[in-house]
């Protein structure tokens, strides 16, 4: 799927509209998100967990350029398309690489999406611009979702009694790898520990009975995010009991996610569905979600937040109830939201939202023998 032409001009005139906005000579982008976002799915980094990747974007009025080292410079210039798209290439030395980088921006006005030198940061205004994706970004985010749920399906059903937490994420990296998407988030939890932590990293300890996959995937620079619960056996009552109110505030969510919605009166939904579901405070031990792009969370749904919602956006709500937790990601659309990490097959739950009179599918436990 690659990237248009006119998709990439569209991106450099709105980062050549930030000039004339903050009235700078340049817009300069360091964070891999970003440099992602604005060469249409192209990857700055190495090493897959900085934040920071080995090359930068600095955008003037007249010229585009790229900074890197003579390492990345060669892979960048035969693979990423960056040359087509008219960008220029400033190549410095890789033990000293940002030499091309201070020469260049000496004296010039910049905002940035980090902090550098005297620049403006303008980081939340950028995570905004990578959460309002074009159409083109919608289908390729599709496509990275159906992805995801495969690889979520295929370790769920591949998991066995006495695996270790450390085994079940090799195998649900190795199954996203294969598709092509790098698992950036992968977390496991299995039996007591669902219950004792939100953010599980995985362990030795092994599965007996109940587990629970989170995946956040990237390609093309997006990040889709994934969570599915599977238990060996009946599930027990208490388990069912936290999953169906996870799934209430899920379907909360996302059926409150609609076009001109503020992320303060929805997130005020979710925390009434936490009540209705008989979990009132749940929603303080862990964030629940919020707009996705080219970050895990480009930004978050909280008490106080203003954002508006549109046509286009991705979200990833996560509602928890301690033992439980629900994740999919959605693409906003004019008549409806999309679904994008469905599994089909998978055990669902229609939950209907009375104040809309909307019905969303909510992913339950998967049993196995």
């Amino acid at each position: 799927m690659q990237p248009s032409r006119t998709e990439f001009q569209r991106k450099l005139a709105t980062m050549r509209g930030l000039l004339d906005k903050h009235d700078v000579d340049g817009l300069l982008l360091r964070r891999v998100s970003s440099f992602a976002w604005a060469t249409c799915g192209a990857a700055s980094y190495v090493n897959t967990a900085v934040t920071q990747g080995a090359a930068s974007l600095l955008v003037m009025r007249d010229e585009s350029v790229v900074f890197t080292n003579n390492i990345e410079a060669p892979r960048m210039e035969a693979e990423e398309g960056l040359v087509a798209q008219g960008w220029t290439f400033r190549v410095a030395h890789w033990a000293s690489p940002m030499t091309e980088l201070d020469r260049l921006t000496v004296g010039l006005r910049l905002i940035s999406d980090v902090p550098f030198q005297g620049a403006k940061v303008i980081d939340a205004e950028m995570a905004h611009l990578r959460a309002h994706l074009c159409s083109e970004e919608g289908e390729r985010f599709r496509q990275l979702g159906s992805l995801c749920a495969e690889a979520m399906n295929a370790s769920a059903h591949a998991l066995k009694p006495g695996m270790t937490e450390m085994g079940i994420a090799a195998l649900l990296g190795a199954e996203a790898q294969k598709r092509g998407v790098q698992p950036i988030v992968n977390l496991i939890a299995t039996d007591e520990r669902i219950y004792q932590y939100r953010h599980p990293l995985p362990t030795d300890k092994k599965l007996k009975k109940y587990a629970m996959l989170v995946l956040s995937g990237r390609k093309y620079g997006l990040v889709c995010s994934i969570s599915r619960l599977v238990h060996f056996g009946p599930v027990p009552e208490d388990v069912q009991k936290r999953v169906d109110a996870a799934a209430q505030v899920n379907a909360a969510f996302i059926a409150h996610s609609r076009p001109g919605a503020v992320l303060d009166e929805l997130f005020k939904q979710g925390q009434k569905a936490y009540v209705q579901a008989g979990f009132p405070d749940e929603w303080q031990h862990h964030h629940q979600g919020g707009a996705v792009g080219y970050e895990p969370r480009e930004f978050l749904g909280k008490p106080d937040a203003q954002d508006v919602i549109a046509v286009g956006q991705a979200f990833a709500w996560n509602p928890t109830v301690a033992g439980a937790k629900m994740e999919d990601t959605i693409l906003v659309g004019a008549q409806g939201n999309d679904l994008i990490t469905t599994i089909p097959g998978w055990p669902v739950k229609a939950v209907t939202v009375p104040a809309l009179n909307v019905e969303v599918k909510c992913p339950m436990v998967l049993e196995m023998d």
